[in-house]
Formats: C-alpha cells, sequence, structure tokens
C-alpha cells in the first residue's frame, strides 16, 4: 500500500477537493470557504455516498471531505472505501455527532481528521490546511479522550465494539426503520440485516426496538 504523502498542490498548479454532503447548502457554504481561503484548490460535490464513491473512481483527489450522516451507505463505510481505493488521499471527515461518539472510529478507519459541523470557519480552515500538508487534525478536547482511551482511563462505550455495517444497522433500527426498510437502504437482504441486528443485540446485550432507541438517543447516534 502506497504511503501516504503531503498533497498540498504546487505553487501555480491546481487541486482538486470532493465536497460529499447530502445537504445543498452546507456543499455550498463548503465551496464558498475553499473559494476564498483556498484559491488553487476546485471543488466538486457529490450528494450520497454512491455518487462519492464514482468520484473517487473517475480520478485522483487532494481532499475528501466527508459527511459522516448520507443516504444509502454511511459515511463511515464510504471512508473505508476511500482508503482502499485512494490510499493517499485525506479524509477529513465533518459531522453533526459529538466527537466522543464517531471520532475515534473514523480516524481507526483512516481519517486524516474529524470536525463537528458547528465548528467556526477558522478552525475549518485550520484542519484543512493540516490534513492537506500530511498531518492529522484533533481538537484539543479529543486529544484528551484519545490519551484517556490509550492510557487504559477510558471506557469504551458499548458500540465501539459493532463493526460499521452493525452500527449502521444499530442507528436504523432507532430511526425506527424496518427490516425491509433498512434492507432496501443498504442494498441487502432482509435475512443478512437480521443477521447484523442478531450480532449487534449478542455485542451490546440490546435485543429491543426500545433499547436500541434509547441507547442510540443518550449516546447521540442519532438525530
Amino acid at each position: 500500500m502506497p504511503a501516504a504523502r503531503p498533497l498540498t498542490p504546487a505553487p501555480g498548479s491546481t487541486g482538486h477537493v470532493l465536497i460529499a454532503d447530502d445537504h445543498p447548502m452546507v456543499r455550498r457554504g463548503l465551496r464558498e470557504l475553499l473559494t476564498q481561503e483556498f484559491p488553487h484548490l476546485q471543488a466538486s460535490e457529490a450528494c450520497d455516498s454512491r455518487a462519492t464513491v464514482a468520484c473517487l473512481l473517475q480520478q485522483e483527489w487532494d481532499l475528501l471531505l466527508l459527511d459522516i450522516n448520507m443516504p444509502g451507505r454511511s459515511g463511515l463505510e464510504v471512508l473505508e472505501e476511500a482508503r482502499r481505493l485512494r490510499p493517499g488521499l485525506p479524509v477529513l471527515v465533518l459531522s453533526t455527532y459529538a466527537e466522543e461518539e464517531f471520532a475515534v472510529r473514523a480516524f481507526k478507519l483512516g481519517a486524516a481528521g474529524y470536525l463537528n459541523k458547528q465548528c467556526i470557519s477558522d478552525e475549518l480552515v485550520v484542519a484543512i490546511r493540516k490534513v492537506l500538508a500530511g498531518g492529522k487534525y484533533v481538537t484539543a478536547s479529543l486529544a484528551e479522550q484519545l490519551a484517556a482511551l490509550l492510557g487504559g482511563n477510558g471506557r469504551p462505550a458499548r458500540h465501539d465494539t459493532l463493526s460499521t455495517r452493525e452500527l449502521q444497522v444499530l442507528r436504523l433500527i432507532a430511526l425506527d426503520r424496518s427490516l425491509k426498510e433498512i434492507a432496501a437502504e443498504l442494498s441487502l437482504t432482509e435475512k443478512t440485516v437480521g443477521t447484523y441486528r442478531a450480532r449487534l443485540a449478542q455485542k451490546t446485550g440490546l435485543s429491543s426496538k426500545i433499547e436500541i432507541t434509547r441507547y442510540a438517543l443518550a449516546h447521540q447516534l442519532v438525530d
């Protein structure tokens, strides 16, 4: 696997950034920020996971700004696919969800940074510069959490034991989707979804829809 390299475009050249988010206003805001702060970067947009993967297959990119919550496959699954298709591509994950619930998982999957969408634009600019230069962007609060986990002082949550797909099924159940609806959204069979549900119940001890929903709300896994 090729090693990651700094991807800041050379002076006078044009870099390419892919903005993957299902909200048009968010994409517009990010594009305007990039135009203002990084005039050498050319931004393109993808509105869902399928379009994002298609763009990754079509050409090389210098940066992927990736929403964690998109229709179809989750941003975390797209992140896994991006790391497979473009190993040297820095991915900055943007989310409305709290850092403590998804950031560690995102970094384990190869993200170069994780930011809440509520962050101020200055922080986003700093994060983009950092990852374009080949570094990792970690907020101060997240750095403390990572240090606690590495030092054995942090207690992982039950959903941390789940695979990316199991976590997605848990979130969709909490959003009151039926097995049939989940199967259609994820392009799986109902039997396969049932298997994922059984696995997440075994790992977390959450067996009923009510338990799953309460847990997901308490840990800010769903809006």
